[in-house]
């Protein structure tokens, strides 16, 4: 997959922070679950479940999470390329293996980048989804609000790590 990719802002989301810890922290958070289970869902709405990442391209990407009215929600894609400590992407649209998704949400393929500045680590999240419609749904469902939490959520996870 390429690094250069063109951005519509009407299909696609991307939040984008400095972190102040090195990119080895900020990879570790993002890639193992018992960080993930720590940051990847708002608090304030629920929590991990259960997290699952096999880093290799056709490998698992699995974060389950449970509301706290009780709803649980499985997370299942693929992981499509990984570059330790710089770029990790992985999709809702396929299973693991490559298998073909079956899915009752709006699927979108997801892009980490890491770039060491100075002592710390900028790091970029985007989202890209089939259409405006998906994206404005994602919008609506509350499912951006709790990305920028989660954002927020791992940025203070990793600084709470140095």
């Amino acid at each position: 997959m390429s690094s250069q990719l063109e951005l519509d802002p009407k299909v696609d989301f991307t939040i984008e922070r400095f972190i102040d810890a090195p990119a080895s922290l900020v990879w570790e958070s993002l890639t193992k679950p018992e960080h993930l289970k720590q940051w990847y869902m708002p608090k304030v709405w629920g929590r991990v479940v259960q997290a699952e990442m096999d880093l290799r391209p056709g490998g698992v990407f699995s974060i389950d999470i449970a509301t706290n009215d009780g709803h649980e929600f499985p997370n299942l894609g693929c992981v499509l390329e990984v570059v330790p400590m710089e770029r990790l992407v992985w999709t809702s649209m396929l299973f693991p293996g490559y298998r073909p998704a079956v899915f009752d949400d709006i699927p979108i393929t997801a892009i980490f980048t890491l770039k060491a500045e100075g002592t710390g680590t900028r790091y970029v999240f985007t989202a890209l989804h089939r259409n405006e419609a998906d994206r404005q749904a994602n919008k609506e469902s509350g499912w951006q609000e709790g990305t920028e939490i989660a954002m927020e959520q791992l940025v203070a996870h990793v600084e709470s790590m140095r």
